[in-house]
Order: structure tokens, then C-alpha cells, then sequence
């Protein structure tokens, strides 16, 4: 099918992404306390500019101004997070009605504009009391997210469309606690393991807490960052053996307990010099999967590597770690090489056919499992022309190429039900702070005023035909309505 008309099924779900400690602000209103990310943030050099998430987009004081950007974009679904540390102070105790208050306002207000809530539990702001007592890495935290789950599910109900658990747990595991780079900035690879093993425990007891509450009609659904990992040589057993072991420790961690009921062993036996895996207790497993409703999978770039041989000079891909330290646990042989470009602001190299491999691959592996993109997009450095408005070329060529990736797979047979464009909003962005803008909505940091990109236009474009416009087509503001603002 040629992709200038290509169209997507009658009923395919359009939407957008954000997650709460990178929009939302207020950062100490009304009862809400620290998290992880608040505390990794005001450790000098953790964060780009030493940035915070103090303000952000303010999305806690501008939530309605937002709704109303949703709406107008066309968005069937908006996902979101909610912030653990808001509804929960301390991750423990006595709940506070002031944090669901803020989500059940939200909520209502995108339910009475014709968009679905999908409700992510976990997008990575842990309480900071939690992780004092051990994070991740200590059960503890899984039983308490359960809690936490069960509390939220009683309290927005059955207005949430779908219930996310967790959003990538790799990097919350790996990221967080072997290289540093994500809070809670601990290397300790074991500590990693453990922290992976918790998550995928968090995951199925919040689900099942979810369904207790709820019944089981209730939409359950978790979000992995999948990886996208391809030989240096084809052709070499050696290299071919690397993308097993980078696929056991970096999607078959999760995909095994969550799918298939059990860790795969290889993963067991590559990494058995750094953990023996007794955090594994019986039953677990069988906790861990819980039947899900959907499958959420973000996708941005892929990654080349090669087995490593003795003294040979090591190869390093740029942008592909962001410390000495490695995520990769258990993987301490093996070179990332630097991909083909051409490369987004984050230098992530642009490659749409890793989108249609992977949602192949995952598609075949769980052909029962219907799929969905949760998170997808692009980090430029925009600028504001003289006209005013943000002409992201870039962005709309990315956008256009891998949702045309999306209905590839589509044609394929992959059973993929929906898009969430990563993000409405430029935002905080971690580890980069405000340097790297992944939104289709700029953001002025300094006056917090909202301004369409090209890009927010060319997606609601498509939105409204339910196909994939050219990448010259950019609506006017008349063609896609009001901006609000």
C-alpha cells in the first residue's frame, strides 16, 4: 500500500503520552511529597542545567487549559501517569484525598470530552521513603504498589479505560539501579535484578488488585520498552549469540514472567555471577501473569552489537549509554556500535523498520496478545519562526515514517490496536532536563504558554481521516478548529 494513502482500521485508537513527575509541577502542593526523581534532580550533576521537575509544564495548575488541547488535537485517548508520592505521601499509610482529587478532575474532564483515560500506576516516581527502605530492589515495594493500586482503582473506578501498571520497568530496573543514570542512581547490578524481579511482582499483584476491585472486565495492560537489537555479522555465531543475551536481559526479563509464566533460563544462567535469583519465591511467577488485556510497547530507535574479544579495543556507540557504568547486567562482553544515522536531538538513530520488526516479532511470539504503541516520537531542537509558529519538518517526517511502520505491521496480521504519540507536551525530560523537547505542543519554560508545532496540526490531520497525510500537508488552524490558546 502505497503510505501517502494509507488507512488504518475502523476503530483504531489515537492518542498522546505524558507522565506526571514530567508535566505536572507543584511539586510540593497539597500534601504530595518527595520522589525518587525529586531527590535525583537536586543532586548536583545527576540532572542536564541542574533542572527539576518543580514546575515543568505546571499541568497541576493547567490541567483544564490542557484537556482542552486534547480535545481539540482529537485525541481519542490521552495516557497519563499518576504520581504515587501525590496520592500516597510516603508510599505507606493513610492516603490523601487531595492528590485522587486532582485525577478524578482530570478524568472527568477528558471523559466529558469524548477522550478515553488510560491511567499508567508507576512512570518511575517512586516515594523517596520507599526507596530509603530499599526501592525496587526490596519486595516490600511490590506489595506496597499493590496497595496503592487497589486504593486508586476503587477511587477512579471504572472511568478509566485502561489500567497501565508499570511504564518501562527496564528502565526503572536497569537505568536506575546498575547504571545510575535514572534515579535512584544506585550501580549495583544486583540490586538491578532484584529491582526487575520486584517490578514484574508489582506488576501482577497491582493487576490482580486491579481486578479484585474492579472484576474482571477491568483492562489491564503494562508498557515495556522493548528493544530492537541486531547483529554486528549476521553471519558470526558469536554475534548472534549477543542479540540472545541482550534479548533475555533486556525484553525476555519481563516478557517471560509477564507471558509466559516463567523466567527464561538462559537469562538465569548468563546472569548467575552477579545474583543467585532466591528473591524469586515460589508462586511468584504465577503472581507475575496476570492476563492482560493489552500489550503497551514504546519504540524510538535500535542498537547494533557485537561480541567483544579479549584485548581488542572496545567500541562504544554514541548516545547509546549515558555513564561508564553499564545497564546491560550480565552482559559485560559485548560492544555497542554506533548506528547509521540520521540521528534525533537525543542522538537515537531513525529507523522505522525496527518499529515493524518489533511489533512482528512480539505479534508472533503472542499472536493471543493484542498489541498497542504506548509511546513514540521524537526529540529536535525546535525553534519559533518569525511567524510565530514551530515548523518541526523533522518531527512530522519522523511521525509519518513510523506510523506508516505501524501499518505495515498491520498488513502483516500484527493485531495492533491503537498509537500514542510521544508527547503532547515538551516536558521534562529526565536526565536532559529541558534541553530535549519530544512534545507537538512547545512549551515556553519561562511563561509556561502552550504553541501547536507543525507537527500537532499533521497529526490532528490524521487523526480526523483516519489515514496518514503527507508530510507537505500541515493544516491551517481553521482546518483542525481551536487551539485553545
Amino acid at each position: 500500500m502505497c503510505s501517502a494513502a494509507r488507512t488504518f482500521p475502523d476503530g483504531f485508537l489515537w492518542g498522546s503520552a505524558t507522565a506526571s513527575y514530567q508535566i505536572e509541577g507543584a511539586y510540593d502542593e497539597d500534601g504530595r511529597t518527595f520522589s525518587i526523581w525529586d531527590t535525583y534532580s537536586r543532586t548536583p550533576g545527576r540532572v542536564l542545567n541542574g533542572d527539576t521537575g518543580d514546575v515543568a509544564d505546571d499541568h497541576y495548575h493547567r490541567w483544564s487549559e490542557d484537556v482542552g488541547h486534547i480535545k481539540n488535537l482529537g485525541l481519542h485517548a490521552y495516557r497519563f501517569s499518576l504520581a504515587w508520592p501525590r496520592i500516597q505521601p510516603g508510599g505507606s499509610g493513610a492516603f490523601n484525598p487531595r492528590g485522587i482529587v486532582f485525577y478524578s478532575r482530570l478524568v472527568d474532564a477528558l471523559l466529558q470530552s469524548g477522550v478515553q483515560p488510560v491511567a499508567t500506576l508507576y512512570h518511575w516516581d517512586l516515594p523517596q521513603e520507599l526507596e530509603d527502605a530499599g526501592g525496587w530492589a526490596n519486595r516490600d515495594t511490590a506489595l506496597r504498589f499493590a496497595d496503592f493500586a487497589a486504593h486508586v482503582a476503587g477511587q477512579l473506578g471504572d472511568r478509566i479505560s485502561v489500567w497501565t501498571t508499570l511504564n518501562e520497568p527496564w528502565c526503572s530496573a536497569f537505568l536506575g539501579y546498575a547504571s545510575g543514570v535514572h534515579a535512584p542512581g544506585r550501580t549495583d547490578p544486583a540490586a538491578a535484578l532484584a529491582a526487575a524481579h520486584h517490578l514484574n511482582l508489582g506488576h501482577g499483584l497491582a493487576g490482580r488488585a486491579i481486578r479484585s476491585v474492579l472484576g474482571e472486565q477491568a483492562q489491564v495492560s503494562v508498557t515495556l520498552n522493548l528493544h530492537v537489537t541486531r547483529p554486528d555479522d549476521p553471519d558470526s555465531a558469536a554475534d548472534r549469540d549477543v542479540i540472545r543475551q541482550l534479548d533475555a536481559v533486556g525484553n525476555r526479563v519481563f516478557l517471560g514472567p509477564m507471558l509466559d509464566g516463567a523466567y527464561p533460563q538462559d537469562l538465569l544462567e548468563d546472569t548467575a555471577s552477579v545474583t543467585d535469583w532466591s528473591f524469586v519465591k515460589d508462586g511468584d511467577e504465577a503472581t507475575i501473569a496476570v492476563p492482560l488485556s493489552v500489550l503497551g510497547i514504546n519504540y524510538y530507535s535500535t542498537s547494533r552489537a557485537r561480541r567483544h574479544f579479549g584485548d581488542s579495543p572496545r567500541e562504544h556507540a554514541d548516545g547509546h549509554k549515558e555513564s561508564d557504568v553499564s545497564p546491560w547486567v550480565g552482559a559485560d562482553d559485548i560492544d555497542f556500535l554506533t548506528q547509521p544515522g540520521p540521528y534525533t536531538a537525543m542522538g537515537w538513530n531513525i529507523d522505522p523498520s525496527g518499529m515493524t520488526e518489533l511489533l512482528t516479532d512480539v505479534g508472533a511470539r503472542y499472536p493471543d496478545v493484542p498489541l498497542m504503541v504506548t509511546e513514540n516520537g521524537a526529540a529536535f531542537y525546535d525553534r519559533v519562526s518569525a511567524d510565530g509558529r514551530v515548523h518541526d519538518a523533522d518531527r512530522v517526517s519522523y511521525l509519518h515514517r513510523h506510523i506508516d511502520a505501524v501499518g505495515t505491521a498491520i498488513d502483516s496480521g500484527v493485531d495492533v490496536r491503537g498509537y500514542f504519540l510521544w508527547s503532547l507536551l515538551d516536558n521534562f525530560e529526565w536526565a536532559w532536563g529541558y534541553d530535549r523537547r519530544f512534545g507537538i505542543i512547545r512549551v515556553d519554560f519561562d511563561t509556561l504558554e502552550r504553541t501547536w508545532k507543525d507537527s500537532a496540526y499533521w497529526y490532528a490531520e490524521l487523526i480526523r481521516a483516519n489515514a496518514l497525510p503527507p508530510v507537505d500537508r500541515i493544516p491551517t488552524h481553521s482546518a483542525v478548529g481551536s487551539t485553545a490558546g
